[in-house]
């Protein structure tokens, strides 16, 4: 072998073998995927992303593993992921609250907003108010003419300072004009303990989290916070025709990614998504749970940027009108 087909042999050689591992980086995933939920375990979240994480790692062919990171209303968690390495393995399941933190929190540690890569809108949750069994009224109006009546005297609790029962409470005090006291938990688990045990009075929280409380009559029921009533509780009436017109919310659920994961990385993550909220299994543990995954139309990384946005805008006036800021 001469000199000069020695040093072709030899270049050819070493560039099969800068192609191996540059191969291997990119069969994505080739190790499990942390998924981020932001809320204690238990939560309605937690119970939302740990359907999904687990239908998502059955396509994956890797295992997706639900981490919990609680604490300030959600941030502590998405500030883990928008900080992880933007390589797929560290993903974020959020909820509305990804709306709010724009203009709840005024100094964070990370970006809200353009710190991640939308991957799918997953599921929206329709809330319902509820309150201790023991509470003294049956029906949402006199519910209200209780809070009215004894204003700050009513404990009302959630999940923390930007959590989807904190922003429930926000509409509810305002459409009844009557504040209350607030009391913040580290998760909706715990402020739902506290409830049942009736060391508080009233509560607005997601039907994932509530259904099974209500069917159980450990609670009491008043409204769901939607235009239609809900398949899984069908008589418990809304807002509107329980006599709180304009007293409407539902939680939505979205995947996130760090910002500059690529796009590939992004359109597998998705496609993994649409699969699992098709899974019947899935879909039949929502329904149990008194909501439903979105259309694969509405699962898109575009769809749910443009979904974002536009909550962030709907929040933003009455978080700042409200005067309760995070920090």
């Amino acid at each position: 072998m001469t000199h000069i087909t020695r040093r072709v042999f030899s270049g050819a050689a070493l560039g099969v073998g800068l192609a191996a591992p540059a191969m291997a980086q990119g069969a994505y995933p080739n190790r499990p995927i942390t998924m981020v939920i932001p809320f204690a375990a238990g939560g309605p979240t937690d119970t939302v992303g740990r359907l999904i994480a687990q239908a998502m790692g059955a396509d994956l062919g890797q295992p997706v593993v639900v981490e919990n990171v609680g604490g300030a209303g959600g941030t502590l968690g998405a500030q883990r992921v928008a900080q992880a390495r933007p390589d797929g393995y560290t993903i974020l399941l959020h909820h509305i609250g990804m709306a709010t933190i724009p203009t709840l929190y005024r100094r964070l540690a990370y970006d809200p907003v353009n710190g991640f890569e939308t991957v799918g809108l997953v599921t929206e949750v329709p809330m319902t108010l509820i309150a201790r069994r023991n509470i003294e009224a049956n029906t949402l109006q006199e519910l209200v003419a209780l809070i009215r009546q004894r204003g700050e005297s009513l404990n009302y609790a959630n999940a923390g300072i930007g959590a989807a029962s904190h922003l429930c409470g926000l509409l509810l005090m305002k459409a009844v004009d009557t504040r209350m006291t607030t009391v913040p938990y580290r998760g909706t688990g715990p402020a739902m303990n506290d409830l049942v045990a009736g060391t508080v009075d009233i509560m607005c929280d997601q039907t994932t989290n509530t259904t099974e409380q209500i069917r159980a009559g450990t609670v009491r029921a008043f409204a769901v916070t939607t235009e239609d009533r809900v398949a899984a509780l069908p008589d418990l009436p809304t807002s509107a025709q329980g006599g709180l017109p304009g007293f409407e919310v539902s939680v939505w659920h979205g995947l996130y990614a760090p910002k500059g994961t690529p796009a590939p990385i992004i359109a597998r993550l998705n496609q993994a998504l649409v699969k699992a909220l098709e899974t019947p299994s899935v879909a039949q543990r929502f329904a149990d749970l008194g909501t439903a995954p979105v259309a694969a139309t509405r699962a898109t990384p575009e769809v749910h940027r443009q979904f974002w946005m536009a909550d962030i805008a709907k929040w933003r006036p009455l978080i700042q009108a409200a005067g309760q800021f995070a920090d």
